[in-house]
């Protein structure tokens, strides 16, 4: 039965997530969604075609690095965040899982200085071990089940080179319940995991309230 409080759009994505569980591949659905949207990002709910709020305050305001470091997205969707950090001066990598999503990325900026990669978070390239002085990590580790949140923690944390810095934004729920979804918003103990893997929680900032119990944050770390 459809949930009445979900948009047609948040429903199909409930779909999708629901489908490609069953089948034993919890990544599959990111791939059917761009390849139905066929160009229309509004088929795309987190497509803004803007970099995020929270990473474009932080390139204002905050930014601590020299101009020409590194820096890698994850789950790069069409691209708007990628090129913001590559605007800002960085050399930037960019994957997602969807071949469509990266194509769509190519041709939105074709003469774009990011190296854009279809790639999986659970099987990277050994070369990027440690060695992105800036990550950034939007709203992707929520997106997939609680059996695989330790997994994809441990591959985010893994791209972060020493002194460099790891971006989170994500949805944070306030207690340890097992939540509903997608999205499946993290916890205090699923955010700690960042430290127990070497990195020091410098800064937290709550960026909007869904409901009193689910929470957007903002969460910087540094190695």
């Amino acid at each position: 039965m459809s949930d009445p409080s979900l948009t047609p759009l948040e429903q199909r994505v409930r779909q999708l997530v629901t489908q490609a569980l069953q089948q034993s591949n919890p990544t599959g659905w990111f791939e059917s969604l761009y390849a139905e949207a066929q160009g229309d990002t509004t088929q795309i709910p987190w497509a803004k075609l803007a970099p995020y709020p929270y990473l474009q305050d932080w390139l204002s305001d905050y930014l601590p690095l020299e101009h020409s470091k590194s820096a890698i997205v994850i789950g790069c969707g069409l691209g708007d965040d990628a090129e913001a950090l590559a605007d800002s001066g960085f050399q930037v990598t960019a994957f997602d899982i969807s071949p469509t999503a990266i194509a769509w990325c190519r041709q939105r900026f074709p003469q774009s200085q990011v190296d854009y990669h279809v790639a999986d978070l659970f099987h990277l390239d050994e070369s990027w071990h440690q060695d992105f002085d800036l990550v950034f990590e939007c709203r992707n580790i929520q997106a997939l089940p609680l059996s695989l949140r330790s997994e994809a923690i441990a591959a985010v944390a893994n791209l972060v080179a020493p002194e460099g810095y790891l971006l989170v934004v994500t949805h944070f729920r306030t207690d340890e319940a097992e939540p509903d979804g997608p999205p499946w918003p993290l916890s205090n103990l699923e955010l700690a995991q960042f430290t127990q893997l070497g990195l020091q929680e410098i800064d937290r900032q709550i960026l909007a309230s869904r409901h009193p119990s689910v929470q957007v944050v903002g969460v910087v770390y540094q190695r």
